[in-house]
């Protein structure tokens, strides 16, 4: 198990491997290489969503009472963060050890624990039956990391697509019947 002061972040679409590939680097010049499925990741998103509108909510010069204040407080933070932050620069992989070794670990198990401090703790497990590696990998993050984190995937799922699509803006007065069928030609 890995602990870590992270230096870099970086989430990538993989279409072939249809996954995103989390890459952290750390200060003691270490690379973490991470598959997230489509599965995990839109089952993690709204428990990181949620855990960056409590760690914000702790803020003791802003404290937040009700959950829309929350909420609010928490995208303030998070436009004050993005228009701050650095996504430009590459990331940089070169003379970094791989402790997780190079293929990147998968991801089957998250366990997220808010600290008191004001930040969360993340800790990516593989236990994906008899060949999982039983790896882990585990990351601290603030508030500002938790937002560049969050920017970073949901950039990522653009590219690769996987949001669900919204059913509420579809006309209630479709008939099914007399819809246009798809033609498909060669």
């Amino acid at each position: 198990m890995s602990r870590m002061n992270i230096h870099q972040m970086s989430v990538q679409y993989d279409e072939r491997q249809d996954r995103l590939a989390l890459r952290v680097s750390n200060q003691d010049s270490q690379e973490f290489r991470l598959w997230l499925t489509r599965a995990m990741t839109l089952r993690l998103l709204p428990h990181l969503q949620a855990s960056v509108v409590q760690l914000e909510a702790r803020d003791p010069q802003v404290m937040a009472t009700d959950t829309t204040a929350q909420q609010m407080l928490a995208e303030l933070k998070r436009e004050n963060f993005l228009s701050q932050a650095d996504f430009s620069t590459p990331f940089v992989s070169q003379n970094l050890s791989l402790p997780l070794g190079p293929t990147p670990m998968l991801v089957t198990d998250v366990q997220l624990n808010l600290h008191t401090s004001g930040s969360l703790n993340l800790l990516f497990q593989d236990k994906s039956g008899e060949n999982a590696s039983g790896a882990s990998c585990e990351f601290n993050l603030q508030a500002a990391l938790l937002h560049g984190l969050l920017h970073l995937i949901e950039q990522a799922l653009k590219k690769a697509q996987w949001q669900q699509p919204d059913f509420s803006q579809r006309p209630d007065n479709l008939d099914p019947a007399s819809a246009e069928r798809p033609a498909y030609q060669h």
